[in-house]
């Protein structure tokens, strides 16, 4: 077992969903949906110390979940009882990303902690059984895994890796957070769009979820006129993230700092992805 004393400081990645399409729902409930994940290069922290203890623990979990229900913690227990390794590790999760907010935090927390132990415990575990074992999880681990923006089809576990160009945001968390089963539970669900092309996915068309009555908006003059900005997710006239140009994505980054507090909204970060 190959196992180093040292604390690896890892960054996981945010992402964004610039469109979605649902286009299906199978027997067993899952939808079957088409989306684009952009991953940023802004997101939490991942803090693994392994060890050759055999116990798994997490440190300064300020964050307000249960153990149980901790993403990167799970992570950790299901790769050691799928492999049998017999490591141990400590975990401190530095949360900049807010639970809830559809950006894939502890998904991605979850797929750092899966890589990382994969290598330190010598599980010998390629990407696609790391991306198998992810998927259990949840739908979006796969993704992080492979650390790459991409084209997802079936219920996500599909993936295919697409370069987008360089792109910036100004994320925006309206404190407003809904739990991913009351978006598929919701009756007003469109489920039964037709997939988009390749084209039509790369350029941000498609979202099924921003019709949805419960999404709240507001509005903030930027550089180039109004945007209107939703708790959804996706990005786009209707999108919770605003994306825009580089040489304007600093200017209205300060300008929603001034403003958060009349707009009963936080900004929590400016992030730029090429890939």
């Amino acid at each position: 077992m190959r196992v180093s004393s040292a604390t690896a400081r890892c960054g996981c990645p945010a992402k964004i969903n610039t469109s979605l399409e649902i286009v299906g729902r199978r027997a067993d409930g899952y939808h079957e949906l088409q989306t684009l994940f952009q991953i940023l290069d802004w997101g939490d922290e991942v803090r693994i110390r392994p060890d050759r203890s055999g116990r798994l623990r997490r440190i300064g979990a300020d964050y307000g979940v249960p153990e149980d229900d901790d993403l990167a913690l799970r992570a950790a227990r299901l790769l050691q009882s799928e492999t049998g390794a017999a490591g141990g590790a400590e975990l401190e999760v530095v949360k900049r990303v807010p639970i809830g907010s559809g950006l894939g935090g502890g998904s991605s927390d979850a797929a750092t902690v899966l890589v990382v132990l994969n290598r330190a415990w010598g599980c010998g575990l390629d990407a696609d059984q790391l991306a198998e074992l992810g998927a259990g999880l949840g739908a979006d681990v796969p993704v992080f895994v492979r650390g790459n923006s991409a084209l997802a089809t079936g219920i996500g576990e599909r993936l295919e890796a697409v370069s987008l160009g360089r792109r910036h945001y100004v994320l925006v968390f309206p404190g407003l957070t809904i739990p991913t089963p009351r978006v598929f539970a919701d009756a007003q669900l469109k489920r039964d769009s037709e997939p988009l092309s390749p084209g039509e996915a790369l350029a941000g068309r498609g979202d099924d979820i921003a019709a949805l009555d419960f999404y709240t908006c507001f509005t903030v003059e930027g550089p180039g006129g109004r945007w209107i900005v939703s708790r959804t997710g996706y990005t786009g006239e209707h999108g919770y993230e605003i994306y825009v140009p580089n040489a304007d994505a600093l200017p209205l980054w300060e300008e929603l700092l001034a403003k958060g507090a009349d707009l009963g909204a936080v900004p929590i970060g400016l992030a730029a992805r090429d890939t």
